[in-house]
């Protein structure tokens, strides 16, 4: 198994507050993990604290085996939603480029080369029709689907996705899953914080479930069990979603 995110003991705290508490898990290549877990237990916090996006309280994330700076070209990170600024003017073929900096640089112009590159990223989406559009202008699931692009073309190899199904139509969620399931396919890790627990063994291969600590992380049919599920919701969870 090639492992291409290792928590190592990591922790987040925020003053007094444990959010992610001394975390040690392995990601592989070629599976799509799903983290799972209640409201509050530190699901977001484990990718953010992995990118350095908030502070880690303690441990590391090692990606590829080494610091994510060495191997930031490989790893592509799709946020929340609800966090990026939709009002923004900019038309969504250049939200995909912006997924291209890396290659493009501050000063290369784009080239048609470029242009048809982030169009096939869109197309893998199903959106080469609003290339054009404004990106306020697009529903919310559309917008999801232009920030899946722009990871896409960023060419990376693990992908970190947090909610990437929240509040979408079915159309678009069909959409996402049949590009992550590519993407797994070719090779790559894809790891989404994810809150549909029927969903979960259908569309992935391995579960972490965290409630601020580890409860525990795996293949779907080993760890997603109603013993463990119950053990990461503190026994809350509705009996028919785990049957």
């Amino acid at each position: 198994m090639t492992v291409a995110l290792a928590f190592e003991d990591l922790s987040v705290r925020y003053g007094a507050v444990t959010a992610v508490d001394s975390v040690t898990a392995d990601i592989p290549l070629g599976a799509m993990t799903a983290i799972v877990g209640p409201n509050g237990a530190g699901k977001s916090t484990l990718l953010k604290a992995a990118l350095g996006v908030v502070s880690k309280a303690g441990g590391e994330a090692l990606f590829f085996g080494t610091s994510l700076d060495a191997a930031r070209a490989k790893v592509a990170y799709m946020p929340q939603r609800a966090s990026v600024d939709w009002d923004f003017p900019i038309r969504v073929i250049d939200v995909v480029l912006m997924g291209m900096q890396r290659d493009l640089g501050l000063l290369r112009p784009v080239r048609a080369a470029d242009r048809s590159f982030a169009m096939e990223c869109l197309a893998r989406v199903e959106l080469t029709d609003f290339a054009k559009r404004q990106i306020g202008a697009l529903s919310g699931g559309q917008q999801q689907r232009v920030f899946l692009a722009r990871a896409l073309a960023q060419r990376a190899q693990l992908y970190l996705l947090d909610e990437p199904f929240a509040g979408v139509d079915a159309k678009t969620e069909a959409a996402i899953v049949k590009v992550l399931q590519s993407l797994r396919d070719e090779g790559a890790a894809v790891v989404a914080v994810h809150h549909d627990l029927a969903s979960v063994p259908v569309w992935f291969d391995r579960v972490l479930l965290l409630n601020r600590r580890l409860i525990a992380v795996g293949p779907v049919g080993e760890v997603f069990t109603p013993e463990r599920l119950r053990e990461t919701y503190g026994g809350a969870l509705p009996a028919m979603q785990i049957a």
